[in-house]
């Protein structure tokens, strides 16, 4: 592992994620499964721990999480040059279902109007905020495992 900070790590891994938009999130399902699903990161990468994706409140994600706020996220960036792997990233943390629209805004990108035709207002839509405790990653000759926070 090189010899940086979390936060230091942190920095690295935001940059690698500006060109990665979808993340496999994975929760706990109801009969001790582990269901994963592709969600849009929206390009919000000043990262801190914190991420932020939008779903209807009724799908099975949301119960999943409301039942077992442990999740994971798995990234993968593009190939470098030669051919060589994109960065991996793993993350581990707790989700929280948010339903208030004030904090909808402050996450909102015009792309979701794609997929919530009335905005952040449209009916039904949740935001599933992932604190992120736990991260490991690895980048051609660097790696790490760390705890965030």
């Amino acid at each position: 592992m090189a010899d940086k900070s979390p936060k230091e790590h942190l920095a690295h891994i935001a940059e690698k994620m500006k060109d990665i938009d979808f993340v496999m999130l994975a929760t706990h399902t109801k009969d001790g499964q582990i269901g994963h699903r592709p969600m849009s990161n929206n390009r919000q990468v000043d990262y801190d721990g914190d991420s932020y994706y939008f779903t209807w409140e009724d799908c099975l994600m949301v119960k999943d999480i409301e039942k077992d706020p442990k999740v994971g996220l798995s990234l993968q960036g593009s190939p470098g040059p030669k051919g060589a792997p994109g960065i991996f990233i793993a993350l581990e943390g707790k989700a929280e279902i948010v339903k208030d629209k004030s904090k909808f805004e402050e996450h909102w990108t015009k792309d979701l109007d794609r997929w919530f035709k009335d905005g952040a207002d449209t009916e039904g839509v949740a935001m599933i905020h992932v604190h992120a405790t736990r991260c490991a990653y690895w980048d051609g000759e660097e790696e790490a495992d760390f705890d965030i926070k």
